[in-house]
């Protein structure tokens, strides 16, 4: 794959506690030098960059990085990251009611979210590193119901991002019109490349800038 092929994959993303503005101006600016898929920053920001840069996709994050908001909090916040100009979201799911086998609240918060999001990307994550196998199977079935764009790996935030046996897996068994972003832990080319080539469609990265100088 050319630079260019992976690069229009990549969510480039900074969602630190201590982010800045100046380092999101970074964020945005080297996003347009490089023509990611998208920027994807803290809800905080979403306005600024989106007044700023009218022209960037701009992507965010909800419930994050736990998961365990309320779903009226969710549609909340969704709902205002959609007015304050979001073209994508990522939420991620409430983990504990996935472990209860509160199958019906997952994917209750996740067609509320989807609703609050109507005409956006809805990414859903599910924090792979927390669940078990018939867990994760479970999860991609709830994506696929609550109407999403996508499921995602990781938050970043966990104590283990993307690998690419939980990709093999999804791939098994989300539905036909859900893709899949691969997040937390990828570093280098070469685990970009490996992970498009495992059927990811994006990619969420920290460390953009520092591969592609």
């Amino acid at each position: 794959m050319t630079n260019q092929e992976i690069l229009a994959h990549i969510d480039h993303t900074c969602l630190k506690p201590d982010a800045k503005w100046e380092n999101i101006l970074t964020l945005c600016q080297e996003a347009l030098r490089y023509e990611t898929a998208s920027v994807c920053i803290p809800p905080c920001y979403v306005k600024r960059v989106k007044t700023k840069y009218p022209e960037l996709n701009v992507c965010t994050v909800i419930g994050f990085p736990t998961g365990y908001e309320t779903t009226s909090i969710k549609y909340y916040e969704t709902a205002k990251a959609v007015s304050d100009g979001a073209d994508e979201i990522d939420m991620v799911i409430n983990i504990g009611y996935l472990k209860n086998k509160e199958d019906d609240a997952v994917l209750n918060q996740i067609t509320r979210v989807r609703h609050a999001c109507e005409g956006k990307i809805l990414k859903v994550i599910i924090e792979t590193c927390c669940l078990t196998e018939d867990e994760k199977i479970r999860a991609c079935a709830l994506v696929t119901r609550g109407g999403a764009d996508y499921i995602k790996t990781s938050t970043g935030f966990g104590e283990s991002g993307a690998n690419l046996e939980d990709i093999a897996l999804m791939r098994k068994y989300i539905g036909e019109n859900v893709k899949i972003k691969a997040a937390g832990g990828i570093r280098t080319r070469e685990q970009m490349e490996a992970f498009l080539e495992a059927g990811c469609d994006r990619i969420g990265c920290s460390a953009t800038s520092v591969l592609f100088e």
